[in-house]
C-alpha cells in the first residue's frame, strides 16, 4: 500500500502562487496514474488534475490554465504549481493515485486564498 505525503499549502493572497508536493513512501509510485483532489468546506471532493505515468495531463476546467501537475519518478514525488489562484481555490488538497484508492488518501495539505 502506497502512503502519501502533501506538503506545501498555506495562505496566500489572490492572484499569488502556492507550489504543493506530494511524496509517495514507494518507488512503485511510477507505476500509478497520479491526480490531485481538493475539497473545500461543504462540499465533496473533486478532482482538480491528474498525470499518467507516460507523462499525460488533464485537468479540470476550473483551473486550466493557472495549475500545472508534474512529477519526478526519482524522487517518488507529484507537484501541482498552482497560480493566479482565487479565493474559490480555498480547500484541503489531496494527492491519490487516478482513479483514487480509499487506503491511500493523506491528511491534505490546506489552501487558503485571502485578501
Amino acid at each position: 500500500q502506497v502512503q502519501l505525503r502533501e506538503s506545501g499549502g498555506g495562505l496566500v493572497q489572490p492572484g499569488g502562487s502556492l507550489r504543493l508536493s506530494c511524496e509517495a513512501s514507494t518507488s512503485a509510485f511510477r507505476f500509478y496514474h497520479m491526480g490531485w483532489y481538493r475539497q473545500a468546506p461543504g462540499s465533496q471532493r473533486e478532482r482538480v488534475a491528474s498525470m499518467t505515468t507516460n507523462g499525460n495531463t488533464d485537468y479540470a476546467d476550473f483551473v486550466k490554465g493557472r495549475f500545472t501537475i508534474s512529477r519526478d519518478n526519482a524522487k517518488n514525488t507529484l507537484y501541482m504549481q498552482m497560480n493566479s489562484l482565487k479565493t474559490e481555490d480555498t480547500a484541503v488538497y489531496y494527492c491519490n493515485t487516478n482513479p483514487p484508492l480509499s487506503g491511500h488518501w493523506g491528511q491534505g495539505t490546506q489552501v487558503t486564498v485571502s485578501s
